[in-house]
């Protein structure tokens, strides 16, 4: 894959993660802003999200965030970053960060998160994102999802093909790598969605 300049990051919000999660995810921002990346993610100010704006702006780099108008009213919205794209609902963030995103990260997360995550990989497998989906396996994180994934191939609710809409990688010094290295996926995917 050519060299990307957007990355949507799906994560945590909760603030009382253990603190492995925290540094993983300032690793992985550190190396988005200086590839120059601009980041979209879900303008929050608490958990991951608020890690990630901070990194981003301390490093003087580029982010944009994305939240529901019911969220901003609550005042969940990270008040210093410069872009705040302010959306009608969750779905209408969600598809925002999916439509501007030339790869996707989904850091860990509670079920937010990996809705998320499960819905990039069904727009995959449709054909309606064709870009890299990086699954950061902090602490085995995933080892539960990825394995409920592959049992998805086994029993034939996916093709053995669609293990290459996602990868996964351990340590956040792996994320440019994991980027240029997706396996190409087309928008001609929708032709063999279904398993038949």
């Amino acid at each position: 894959m050519s060299e990307i300049t957007t990355a949507g990051i799906f994560c945590a919000s909760s603030p009382r993660i253990d603190q492995e999660y925290f540094k993983a995810a300032d690793e992985v921002t550190g190396i988005l802003v200086r590839n120059d990346i601009t980041i979209y993610f879900g303008g929050g100010k608490y958990g991951l999200m608020g890690q990630i704006a901070t990194r981003v702006n301390r490093d003087n780099g580029k982010i944009i965030g994305v939240i529901p108008r019911f969220m901003k009213e609550e005042n969940w919205h990270h008040e210093s970053i410069k872009k705040l794209i302010v959306v009608n609902s969750m779905h209408e963030r969600k598809e925002t960060i999916l439509n501007q995103s030339e790869a996707l990260i989904a850091f860990p997360g509670g079920c937010g998160t990996v809705e998320e995550l499960m819905e990039a990989i069904t727009w995959k497998q449709l054909g309606l994102y064709t870009g890299p989906i990086i699954i950061l396996n902090t602490k085995g994180y995933y080892d539960p999802l990825l394995t409920f994934l592959e049992k998805m191939i086994n029993e034939s609710f996916l093709r053995e093909v669609h293990r290459n809409m996602w990868s996964v990688i351990e340590n956040p010094s792996e994320i440019m790598s994991a980027i240029r290295k997706s396996p190409p996926w087309s928008v001609k995917a929708r032709n063999f969605a279904a398993v038949k």
